[in-house]
């Protein structure tokens, strides 16, 4: 269990660095920006080289999304829900906390302004409702969900779930990083809010509820209707 939690501290931290460090850092960087679509493939990229690198150890969840969504599927022991969540939280917090020393080494940084935060309303990238940002989260995480008990069921292809879950996560974002800045990950967005304060962390609370209730319901969806009957 320690290397499973460790795996799981390292990979959240991971996907946190490199995820919101390349909306932070890179995303608008002047004449050479990678933008949008730049930030939407280094979280699949995250994802998809930790997969390889910790898969085998702690199955790679990074995210309390995707680890209750795999329990509600059948695919993970209750017992170890709150370690596993716990670990992915600590992990993205550090993360949080080495961008934020980066960030804060050039001259003029304002950490209010974003940090990759989540947001809706006024804080939503395009200014999108609470209705539509809990809408898009719920089924993004549900989607999600879907692409990884379908990529590692047993009667999937053998070698390509990584492939698989990191381009969903990367397309996840290309849709919805306009509407909230793409959470699909309670941990991913607690580890920048807690660094912006204020309104960050007064609208976390949404970026919690609505990727655990999409992760769970895309899950149970998998099972019911697309799992393999025993």
């Amino acid at each position: 269990m320690t290397k499973k939690l460790v795996a799981e501290l390292l990979g959240t931290f991971w996907l946190v660095l490199g995820g919101c460090g390349s909306a932070v850092l890179a995303a608008a960087f002047p004449d050479v920006g990678i933008g949008l679509l730049g930030v939407s493939l280094a979280f699949g990229l995250t994802v998809l080289t930790m997969a390889f690198a910790i898969g085998h150890i702690s199955g790679c969840h990074l995210n309390p999304a995707v680890s209750v969504g795999l329990w509600a599927g059948g695919r993970f022991p209750a017992k170890e829900l709150g370690p596993y969540i716990g670990a992915q939280v600590v992990g993205a917090i550090l993360a949080g906390g080495v961008l934020f020393v980066i960030a804060t080494g050039k001259a003029g940084f304002d950490v209010s302004a974003g940090f990759a935060a989540n947001g809706y309303d006024a804080h939503s990238p395009g200014g999108y409702s609470l209705v539509a940002c809990l809408v898009s989260e719920v089924v993004m995480t549900a989607m999600f969900l879907l692409i990884i008990m379908g990529a590692t069921d047993k009667r999937a292809p053998a070698g390509f779930a990584p492939i698989a879950i990191g381009l969903g996560l990367t397309l996840i974002h290309l849709i919805s990083i306009p509407v909230t800045n793409t959470s699909v990950n309670p941990a991913r967005s607690t580890g920048v809010a807690v660094f912006v304060g204020d309104w960050a962390i007064s609208q976390l609370w949404l970026f919690w509820v609505a990727p655990l209730i999409g992760g769970a319901l895309g899950a149970l969806i998998y099972r019911a209707v697309l799992g393999k009957s025993e």
